[in-house]
């Protein structure tokens, strides 16, 4: 924004919806535009965005069964009652549902941010709430959309049986806005694309991989299995994981509370960073 004409940067730091239009009339048209361009702009580039992660995921899959299946000459081994691949499959793919929902936030106000055109949104009759749902939603339909490519593709490799679709849903939705969310707030705050991806590198993928998605923590010691139960990428990935195999490492409904709790502070954060123009008025 520095580049941006003195009259143009007296507008943007005075473009804020002022927070008196936080709980006034939904602006449905403004809303609907914004949420349509953010998944118009992941799907033009499907690629990158959606195809990608599935040959990702796939990797993964391929490299465990590799090693731990018929190619190294023993039957797989059983994981809460189920083969280690049924067990596996679940927690790769919600992995790939919250790195890509948070991805998509970040890298969309990170970018607009940069190139200053973010002064294009600040100056449209759209409240906060408005651009904060619009914003998350096209990281929680991007999520969704992966997840259920990346389903079915390993479907293609391994019988995928549904026990439980609510909690499917369920936890699919609350564990891809709250990445999205995340993906907003670290966006707001980043002055760069290195600080992006540092949120990304030592906060996201090491609560990802230390959180359930390839083993069992109910067969850690108690102390660990306790400081696991500390990690909210767990409980998405659990009760993710519940809807597949009917089995969770802890209580489905303590997973909702800590995950809805989650949401609700990240919500509320990020309406305050949009209320108050934090790194966005100047």
């Amino acid at each position: 924004m520095d580049s941006l004409p003195p009259s143009d940067i007296a507008i943007a730091r005075s473009a804020a919806p002022p927070a008196a239009r936080v709980m006034g009339r939904v602006n449905w048209i403004g809303f609907w535009t914004l949420l349509m361009k953010e998944v118009r702009r992941f799907a033009k580039v499907y690629t990158q965005t959606i195809a990608a992660p599935v040959v990702t995921t796939l990797l993964f899959y391929a490299v465990f069964s590799l090693s731990m299946g018929s190619a190294a000459g023993n039957a797989p081994r059983l994981v809460d009652g189920v083969s280690f691949f049924n067990f596996l499959a679940p927690g790769l793919i919600m992995m790939a549902m919250a790195q890509n929902a948070f991805a998509n936030t970040s890298s969309s106000v990170m970018i607009s941010k940069v190139q200053g055109n973010i002064v294009d949104v600040l100056m449209t009759p759209i409240s906060p709430v408005e651009l904060a749902l619009a914003w998350t939603l096209g990281g929680v339909v991007r999520g969704l959309i992966v997840g259920v490519v990346t389903g079915v593709a390993i479907a293609l490799f391994l019988p995928v049986h549904i026990y439980d679709f609510a909690a499917i849903l369920i936890f699919s939705l609350l564990a891809t806005m709250m990445l999205s969310l995340l993906g907003v707030i670290g966006a707001i705050w980043a002055d760069k694309f290195d600080h992006i991806a540092a949120v990304t590198n030592f906060i996201i993928t090491p609560l990802t991989f230390l959180s359930g998605t390839f083993y069992s923590v109910d067969k850690f010691p108690p102390v660990l299995r306790a400081i696991s139960h500390l990690n909210p990428f767990f409980y998405m990935i659990d009760g993710f994981r519940y809807g597949f195999i009917g089995h969770a490492d802890a209580p489905l409904l303590q997973g909702v509370v800590v995950l809805l709790g989650l949401n609700l502070l990240l919500w509320a954060a990020t309406l305050r960073m949009l209320i108050t123009g934090y790194k966005l008025k100047s």
